[in-house]
């Protein structure tokens, strides 16, 4: 072992596949410092040499590659990588969740102290060798075929597109975004919600200590055979890990809170956030003349920076998991749990459970009998107080093993016992991570506050100072000259276009945010919207700025500057959606003409987007999210600077978490209005308040409209 300090250290899993193609899980011993991360087959000694090191850095990233099933366990695993040097990497797992999060947790902060170390050196970082002769040591060790191995075993046999990429935070924010506080009056009042929704839910009932609520939200975009979505709200006197490990469970364990469920099986491991399942319900609807409903879903779960996880349920089809005889298949349109920590009371933790569902039963009681849909629908509700009362019942909170599902081809007999492959079922079922949490996984609060040593007050003067500031003389830019392909159109009900979002619908940092926490509204951008592009091509669009006629170049032109969004989506068909912010001049010294005149580290430290969608499914929302995002550490951006303009090339397909939200969303884009805000991260009370770049809606977007931009060859 090195001198240095020791911060964390225990014995977790070491998983992976070797070069040859077998996998393995074995235990070791693992040592987290202050600049190394190492493991040994047995707890270290004095000059003990590690099997394996990686260098911590501010480079470093925690990847979360969720659950997976692994020689009859089910493991959380974890991949930490250099972003520089990817393929250089150590995978570790734990048999529990809570271990697991501890150590994602610490390396995390370790991560954070070297970022924090990058500005205090004017982001000149000093790199760290690691000098104990570990390499020659390992040559001639019995450890020598683990260690020329390390790269290859860590590479899985998924795609590298599923692997999920995680937010460097410093912990949980001191408040919980709590997604059930939706409508307007209630988002005015909560300083959490980023954004604004028009969706409301009425109370319905009050039942086994839960509050029954139901979706008022017109949904024309659903079956008409689907009934409204409703959703159960309480208290459970336990941690969110332990109710999210029951959640996740399949077997006879479920059968103690869940009165619904009689057995499930998984039919598909997609990756470790994403499974598609097979689920049996027992309904005591009169079970005499009413056949019983069984479901085929897609389940995908994430975990927010602050605690609480998010299950989702969505029905899909899959060629190894046909109806079944003597079962109706029912359809959930979309479901599934939120898990919010709430604070402990008597010592006792307690996590606050929403359990939402909307669901077409099928079958002839549906059309024929009114309340069969909403008696089923109450019994599957039910099981958030069947949580509670599972926990309140029970003593011991040992830290339980994740549960492992049975394989559905070992329980429901098929004809098919061929390994499947999913089309449509895959593509969107791999991308369909939080979280969303796009956005909301990069929540603006988990970030270090410069605050000063020495408290400044708020005088008088600073809230003149802002006031005048608010007021300044408002330069008008001649928006007559500057076209893009995708039109606008300022009517609320067009489709296939784009309009100004309303800046006061998003909620920034105030002035002192840095002692209370508190937000207002964005109010007018300081760069307006002028055009938007939607292009597609077989390949990535990078530099889109450089195309002759764009709006970049008419401001360049008339000696504007142009701040150009580029957001590209990857796929088959490769999607760039482009948005031109113009002003006149940029303010010397403000914030945004140093993130525009800044390096790369301190632009992806400060570029946010705060995302919304004001209409569409719920499992649209909650996979999007309003939580902000620090583009910079959740996905790759590329800067190009140019003369009177500056790009920003937004990689989503880089991360699991941003590609798995678009996997979703492309496929119901048609139906969606999505609003984004463009906007600097302010950080120390001299930068505050927070303004926005600016802030757009897009409404009922169409594939087929995006164009094949002509770009000049990039010098």
């Amino acid at each position: 072992m090195s001198n240095s300090k020791v911060v964390y250290d225990g014995w977790m899993v070491r998983y992976g596949r070797r070069k040859i193609g077998r996998s393995f899980i074995h235990m070791r011993y693992f040592v987290l410092e202050s600049r190394l991360l190492a493991y040994y087959k047995r707890k270290p000694q004095d000059n003990v040499v590690p099997i394996k090191t990686l260098v911590i850095d501010g480079n470093c990233r925690v990847e979360d590659r969720g659950l997976k099933t692994q020689h009859g366990h089910m493991v959380y695993v974890l991949s930490i990588y250099n972003k520089k040097e990817k393929y250089h990497r150590i995978t570790m797992a734990a048999f529990n969740i809570q271990e697991a999060l501890i150590w994602k947790e610490k390396i995390e902060s370790v991560i954070d102290q070297h970022q924090e170390s990058l500005v205090a050196n004017g982001n000149k970082y000093q790199s760290f060798e690691y000098k104990s002769g570990m390499d020659s040591g390992r040559n001639a060790s019995s450890s020598d075929q683990e260690s020329q191995y390390s790269a290859a075993e860590d590479e899985e046999d998924s795609q590298p597109s599923l692997m999920r990429r995680t937010t460097i935070g410093n912990g949980p924010p001191e408040s919980i975004l709590d997604w059930t506080q939706e409508s307007s009056t209630l988002a005015s009042q909560n300083t959490n919600n980023q954004a604004f929704s028009r969706k409301h839910w009425r109370l319905l009932q009050c039942q086994n200590g839960l509050r029954i609520f139901e979706e008022l939200l017109e949904v024309d975009f659903l079956p008409k055979s689907c009934s409204r979505a409703m959703k159960a709200v309480g208290v459970v006197e336990a941690s969110c890990e332990e109710i999210f490990e029951l959640v996740m469970s399949m077997d006879g364990t479920r059968s103690e809170w869940d009165c619904s469920f009689q057995d499930g099986s998984l039919v598909e491991e997609v990756d470790g956030h994403t499974a598609i399942l097979y689920h049996r319900l027992q309904l005591d609807w009169f079970p005499t003349f009413v056949w019983p409903r069984d479901l085929c879903y897609v389940r995908y779960w994430r975990r927010n920076d602050d605690g609480s996880y998010v299950v989702l349920f969505c029905s899909r089809e899959h060629e190894n998991c046909g109806p079944q005889p003597g079962f109706v298949r029912a359809h959930i349109e979309s479901g599934g749990f939120n898990i919010s920590p709430l604070k402990p009371r008597n010592g006792r933790p307690r996590s606050q459970v929403q359990h939402l569902m909307q669901i077409d039963l099928k079958g002839w009681g549906v059309g024929y009998v009114s309340s069969f849909q909403q008696h089923c629908l109450l019994q599957m509700l039910n099981s958030v107080a069947g949580l509670r009362e599972y926990f309140a019942q029970t003593d011991e909170r040992i830290p339980p093993r994740i549960p492992v599902m049975v394989n559905m081809a070992s329980a429901v007999p098929t004809k098919k016992s061929q390994k499947i492959h999913l089309t449509s079922v895959h593509n969107r079922s791999q991308s369909l991570d939080n979280a969303a949490k796009m956005m909301d996984e990069y929540s603006d609060e988990d970030e270090d506050l410069q605050i000063p040593d020495e408290e400044v007050a708020y005088t008088i003067e600073q809230e003149t100072k802002r006031t005048a500031f608010e007021e300044e003389p408002v330069v008008e830019i001649d928006l007559s000259c500057f076209s893009g392909n995708l039109r606008r159109d300022d009517n609320e009900n067009s489709r296939d276009c784009w309009r100004i979002s309303d800046g006061n619908n998003f909620k920034l940092r105030s002035k002192r945010f840095c002692y209370d926490k508190s937000k207002m509204p964005g109010g007018k951008p300081l760069m307006d919207l002028v055009a938007v592009d939607w292009f597609k091509d077989t390949k990535r669009m990078d530099h889109v700025a450089r195309r002759p006629g764009c709006a970049a170049q008419v401001a360049s032109q008339k000696g504007h500057f142009c701040l150009v969004f580029n957001l590209q989506v990857p796929g088959s068909t490769n999607y760039s959606m482009v948005f031109y912010f113009v002003t006149k001049e940029l303010a010397d010294g403000s914030l945004l003409q140093r993130f525009v005149d800044g390096d790369d580290e301190f632009r992806n430290s400060r570029m946010k987007l705060i995302p919304s969608v004001p209409k569409g499914s719920w499992i649209v929302r909650q996979s999007v999210g309003s939580t902000p995002c620090l583009l910079g550490k959740a996905v790759d951006c590329n800067y190009i600077r140019g003369a009177n303009y500056l790009e920003v090339d937004v990689d989503i397909g880089s991360s699991t978490v941003a590609n798995g939200v678009l996997g979703l969303v492309v496929g119901v884009i048609t139906s969606l209005v999505v609003d984004m805000a463009f906007l600097v991260q302010a950080n120390t009370t001299d930068e505050l308040p927070e303004r926005l770049i600016g802030a757009v809606r897009v409404s009922h977007l169409e594939l087929k409209s995006a164009i094949v931009p002509k770009l000049e060859p990039d010098p």
